[in-house]
């Protein structure tokens, strides 16, 4: 058993942070800082014709690593963050040199280049992911996020355009369980928008977010999950719409969305999905994925109920409550696997739910 699956399924649910200790620290850094420097295997190495694809590191020399794009950012996001809420980690002096080598301005400037000939590239997961990023540097009083944060902050720019020109003007949402998810992605904007205090980008996002789930009823889960999926399509609307309505107005569109979770079909949520971490394949790895963004989700919707009276906050307060511990408990078994379909994400993953409330992850939140 490693330091993450001693955490009591309690703690994983507060996500304040105080679990944090070295030995938490070392563990969640592990795969981050590997798999940020392994450039192989990689998505890109499918030979398209006769000629080889280009390195990884030749079309993205800052995120490179982890298999794809997104992961690589991801990865940086987990570093710094850890790097912010644990003074004199453990593995400090590694993680910095590692950000200084990668985080430079040529290799910046390729990695903007490559959006410019490549406009959709990563909208809107990886884009979220990035925007995340700068947020956690933004967060972190340390003279080295600012330099960092300097240096990425045309490819941030570059992005937030993306979102604004793109992504803001979607027609309908992708309700998926995968990179595509609409409302996911959404919730990551935000929170970047409060964080850095672009008030323009925060009003846009959340009139996005009304337009797009404000009027719903009733969630559809029957057909959760589907066989990739590693986000909860209603949930993470739901953690979304917590970010954008006021507590009370929020407690009411809950109360249609998902009417009770004691009684089919809402009460599918309340289940940890069964998963077999050694089925070998990726959709197993993507299902422990699952346990754990559903995890924060119900916890962060249990707290926005936390303070609101009335028949809706009753009904569904204690249910999310205990349905985000069993979700804690059931994807911390599994989470940190050394199976590189898994290790390369999931610990962004485990950290997001340890660390959900300690700064950056919807402020300002009912």
């Amino acid at each position: 058993m490693n330091a993450f699956e001693e955490i009591p399924p309690d703690a994983l649910r507060d996500g304040r942070a105080g679990a944090m200790d070295d030995a938490v620290a070392t563990t969640l850094a592990a795969h981050p800082l590997d798999g940020v420097e392994t450039e192989y295997p990689h998505y890109l190495g499918v030979a398209e014709g006769p000629e080889a694809p280009p390195r990884p590191a030749e079309n993205h020399p800052v995120f490179y690593g982890c298999f794809d794009w997104h992961s690589a950012v991801h990865s940086h996001w987990a570093l710094v963050r850890a790097l912010r809420l644990v003074p004199d980690h453990p593995d400090e002096a590694e993680i910095a040199a590692g950000v200084d080598g990668r985080v430079t301005p040529e290799g910046v400037a390729s990695e903007v280049d490559y959006l410019d000939e490549n406009p959709g590239f990563e909208e809107p997961y990886g884009w979220s992911w990035l925007l995340r990023l700068a947020a956690e540097l933004r967060l972190w009083d340390d003279p080295r996020a600012d330099a960092w944060r300097e240096t990425l902050r045309p490819l941030e720019d570059r992005v937030r355009r993306g979102v604004r020109e793109s992504f803001l003007n979607v027609d309908r949402p992708q309700r998926v369980g995968t990179h595509g998810n609409t409302a996911f992605a959404l919730a990551g904007v935000l929170d970047y928008a409060r964080v850095v205090g672009d008030a323009d980008l925060e009003a846009e996002t959340e009139a996005t977010a009304r337009r797009l789930y404000a009027d719903d009823t009733a969630a559809v889960v029957g057909a959760e999950p589907v066989g990739w999926d590693f986000v909860s399509p209603a949930l993470a609307e739901a953690d979304l719409l917590r970010r954008v309505l006021d507590p009370d107005a929020f407690a009411a569109w809950l109360d249609g969305f998902i009417p009770d979770l004691t009684e089919p079909p809402h009460d599918a949520l309340r289940a940890p999905v069964d998963v077999e971490p050694d089925a070998g394949d990726g959709a197993a790895i993507h299902l422990i994925g699952l346990n754990v963004s559903r995890a924060w989700c119900l916890a962060g919707l249990a707290d926005a109920l936390a303070r609101r009276d009335g028949p809706a906050a009753d009904r569904l307060r204690e249910p999310l409550d205990d349905a985000a511990r069993r979700h804690a408990e059931a994807g911390a078994a599994d989470v940190l696997t050394d199976d590189y379909a898994g290790s390369h994400w999931l610990s962004s993953f485990a950290l997001y739910l340890l660390t959900r409330n300690a700064g950056g992850i919807a402020p300002g939140a009912a």
